[in-house]
């Protein structure tokens, strides 16, 4: 319900989660077969050869140090700053407000509610039930408009269309307090805390 990049995130672990393999499968390799551990002495010798003529070539004028130094450093400074953008992107459309209207029904003043407001009632009348292992309330925005996201985590042997049927009701409930109708994702999953609790089945 959120802008958090998904498609994204997924396709940057798994290629770091490639790289990651394939540097192990090439440690045990080179750890288990001494043919492999000696060719790897022999390239990795001939490549910093060849990398240490490169940069004696490449030396500043009056200086030992090469100017090649310098884009590796360019380099971690783009990848740094492609870092932040996307830890930045990471967790977007969360959303302060559940109400936001002005000059309502022709009253002169602005009218503001708080998504923290109905995140407490909800959790507060979800956190009584003894059907329910977890329950989690968040305000999003989405389309320009203040969104609820129910995330319930139900015991074993507990009917979701039911659950969806109370929490339904109780959202019901709060549009009445705040005034205006607003849109509701209900998210029923189970998880280890819902497998591993005690169950006790709704009657």
């Amino acid at each position: 319900m959120n802008n958090t990049p998904r498609t994204l995130n997924r396709i940057l672990i798994g290629i770091l989660g490639l790289k990651l393999l394939a540097v192990g499968l090439l440690l045990v390799v080179l750890a288990a077969v001494p043919a492999a551990a000696s060719w790897w002495q022999q390239w990795s010798a001939g490549v910093w050869n060849g990398m240490s003529q490169l940069l004696q070539r490449t030396s500043i004028p009056g200086r030992q140090e090469s100017w090649l130094w310098a884009v590796p450093a360019l380099l971690l400074a783009v990848v740094i700053a492609l870092m932040v953008a996307w830890v930045a992107q990471q967790g977007k459309g969360r959303s302060s407000l559940i109400l936001a209207e002005d000059d309502a029904e022709g009253l002169p003043g602005n009218v503001r509610i708080g998504g923290g407001v109905a995140e407490q009632a909800l959790r507060a009348a979800l956190a009584e039930r003894q059907d329910l292992a977890g329950a989690t309330v968040a305000t999003y925005e989405v389309r320009g408009e203040p969104a609820l996201k129910i995330r319930l985590q139900p015991r074993q042997g507990v009917a979701p269309h039911l659950l969806a049927a109370d929490v339904s009701a109780l959202v019901e409930a709060l549009d009445a307090v705040v005034g205006k109708r607003v849109p509701v994702l209900i998210h029923i999953g189970t998880g280890a805390r819902s497998r591993f609790s005690r169950a006790e089945r709704v009657r």
